[in-house]
């Protein structure tokens, strides 16, 4: 697999911003896909407000632009304060991401998506067990949250709760078989480390088995075996992977690396 595969695979093992009810949801933009559309008149050209300005600049990217648009919006109810979260954690500020989400949240407590991006910045502080308890009350409010749930999975195997974290993964594909597919939902870093990745990546290879994916599982495996969590002989024994069995791309994986091991 290339350099630029193998960067594609790791960044698909990340935790996950939820958008949903606080996020980008009042303007017309790739990631805001149940906002109404702008009002139209025949006489002038309509002026977005700064909250729709501000979607428009996260959809191409633009965070900071977005953030400054944000804060000239006249109230800033906790929709705002959770948009301008995302923006500043996909700058990888987590100081004021923390401070925009708790914001939100003392607004708005009963939203599972705040609380679901609290757990992320948690993570991303490798407070493990913080952000656990933030996935746990998101979902005492909506249990039904197939991202939610996805993102606990990889919290608990962070935490080598690899039982553990593979239930909350198979719920989740339950819930929403795609759920390990690319999405357009912002995304940060795994905040694992390069040894946790191999756990990641293997119960990710089985998570894309049992939602129909055989090729993303055989391209996780690989990321697996490459860290040196789990062997051709561990892979070959396990039954979630023996759909895999007579794939030319399984089986070459597995002599190849078995000749590795030689």
């Amino acid at each position: 697999m290339s350099r630029f595969g193998n960067c594609i695979l790791r960044a698909a093992i990340i935790m996950t911003v939820v958008i949903g009810t606080l996020g980008l949801g009042h303007a017309q933009s790739p990631i805001a896909a149940s906002s109404p559309p702008y009002p139209t008149s025949a006489a002038q050209t309509p002026q977005p407000t700064p909250e729709q300005l501000g979607d428009a600049l996260m959809a191409h990217q633009r965070y900071q632009a977005a953030i400054e648009a944000y804060k000239k919006t006249p109230r800033r109810d906790a929709v705002v304060w959770n948009k301008m979260g995302i923006a500043y954690q996909l700058m990888l500020d987590l100081t004021d991401a923390m401070h925009c989400y708790k914001t939100s949240h003392k607004l708005d407590p009963k939203n599972a998506n705040v609380l679901n991006n609290l757990g992320t910045v948690y993570d991303a502080l490798k407070d493990y067990h913080l952000a656990e308890r933030m996935y746990r009350k998101a979902l005492k409010i909506d249990s039904q949250s197939a991202l939610i749930r996805k993102n606990l999975g990889t919290n608990l195997l962070a935490q080598h709760k690899y039982e553990k974290g593979w239930q909350e993964y198979q719920v989740a594909i339950k819930i929403d078989p795609a759920i390990f597919q690319t999405t357009s939902r912002p995304r940060v870093e795994n905040p694992a480390s390069i040894s946790d990745r191999g756990a990641m990546n293997y119960y990710m290879a089985k998570g894309c088995v049992k939602a129909g994916m055989p090729q993303q599982a055989i391209q996780y495996l690989r990321l697996a075996l490459d860290e040196g969590f789990t062997s051709p002989k561990k892979i070959i024994a396990d039954n979630e992977f023996a759909t895999l069995h007579g794939l030319p791309a399984f089986e070459e994986l597995l002599a190849s690396q078995t000749q590795k091991q030689q």
